[in-house]
């Protein structure tokens, strides 16, 4: 039977990122892929207003359907946004049916949106971080959980994850799209540190990258790879479809999901 995963953020209106990204990256990643959006996030220069929060009950509800209807073997979660949701989705996750669990601590999005509310960086630290079996900060995302000054070098991204490592999930997987010598992540097991390397691409087109490389972990979890393997596809998935974005022709474009199907051996390494 094809492996089930529940993937519990937010929808990106514009199609790039959050839940659409996550079931895009389900699809290709041959999981059936299940939502419980947990926001709607459509800023525009009409309405002005972007973000919307779905009520605690309409969350549960979709994540009770998605048990019940059809179970899962891992589940992320994504944008969260509230305090309130944070509490809601960890007794949840805390009471599911799998630990495997990713965790992507999703604070801003690439269009500038505030996508975790200040108030909430504490309760995520205390109450779904422990039930991870993998968190994915990026290295903005690392510095706010840690509240410390710029991690830089990848010697200052080993430490970070030894320090987000006693929040207590089982591997922290600190990634470094931003640094600016090379796109290399560090994965750490609480003992080993594991870094996957790629050259950097250039280009803007990166709307969706962090949800979807996330995404590809929990589909390979829940086809139960080991971390590092499943890390290791996510990466040369993710690498993929930022080698071969999508330009809208209207500022940030999104990575293509497809395109490590179409041109997977052609992916630089």
């Amino acid at each position: 039977m094809v492996p089930k995963v529940l993937t519990i953020a937010g929808s990106a209106a514009q199609g790039s990122a959050g839940i659409q990204a996550d079931l895009k990256t389900f699809q290709e990643r041959d999981v059936y892929g299940m939502a419980a959006i947990t926001a709607m996030v459509a800023n525009n220069t009409i309405t002005k207003q972007g973000i919307f929060t779905h009520s605690l009950e309409a969350v549960e509800a979709q994540y009770y359907t998605a048990a019940e209807k059809v179970g899962f073997d891992a589940v992320k979660t994504g944008m969260l946004f509230t305090k309130e949701i944070i509490s809601l989705v960890a007794g949840l996750l805390e009471k599911g049916p799998t630990k495997k669990i990713v965790v992507d601590p999703v604070m801003i999005g690439k269009m500038g949106s505030q996508l975790l509310r200040d108030d909430a960086i504490e309760l995520m630290k205390e109450k779904l971080i422990p039930l991870a079996w993998v968190i994915t900060p990026n290295l903005h995302e690392a510095e706010r959980l840690l509240e410390c000054g710029p991690i830089d070098t990848t010697a200052a991204m080993r430490e970070a994850a030894k320090q987000l490592y006693q929040l207590g999930p089982e591997y922290v997987l600190v990634k470094g799209g931003s640094l600016k010598e090379s796109a290399v992540d560090v994965l750490y097991d609480g003992s080993t540190f594991t870094e996957f390397y790629q050259e950097r691409i250039n280009t803007i087109h990166t709307s969706g990258a962090g949800c979807s490389y996330s995404a590809a972990i929990t589909a390979e979890l829940a086809k139960n790879k080991p971390m590092e393997e499943a890390v290791d596809t996510a990466k040369a998935f993710v690498t993929a479809a930022i080698q071969y974005p999508l330009d809208f022709g209207r500022g940030i474009g999104s990575t293509y999901h497809a395109a490590y199907r179409k041109y997977g051996n052609e992916v630089t390494d």
